[in-house]
């Protein structure tokens, strides 16, 4: 990934959930917050309601690649976790990353574009 680190550290999981925006979509939920640096990092959840581990490491791979195709319209600099949904284990790939798109949009991380 370009410009994105991985978030691994439970308590800014936690301070994302109280203090940061969120945007829900069928697939996914984004948690996101300034990070006060040049970089994102990035942070992938999935519970243990969505099934067994095979199906849970199968959602994070599509959430995982879906970023990586989202990440050059994103802007640098932000605390970014994304919560996965059931939808997103067999649901759709394209309507996976559109769904990513549409809260990153909600949440004003994509880059304006330039005409």
């Amino acid at each position: 990934m370009l410009f994105t680190l991985p978030l691994k550290q439970n308590h800014i999981f936690r301070r994302l959930y109280a203090k940061g925006e969120n945007a829900v979509g069928p697939f996914v939920v984004v948690y996101a917050r300034r990070n006060g640096s040049s970089l994102n990092r990035l942070g992938i959840t999935t519970g243990v309601k969505l099934g067994r581990a095979v199906d849970r490491n199968r959602a994070r791979r599509r959430i995982r690649e879906s970023y990586r195709l989202t990440e050059p319209l994103l802007k640098p600099g932000y605390d970014i976790v994304i919560v996965a949904r059931g939808a997103s284990i067999h649901g759709d790939f394209r309507e996976l990353s559109r769904s990513l798109q549409r809260c990153c949009k909600k949440l004003r991380l994509l880059k304006e574009e330039q005409t």
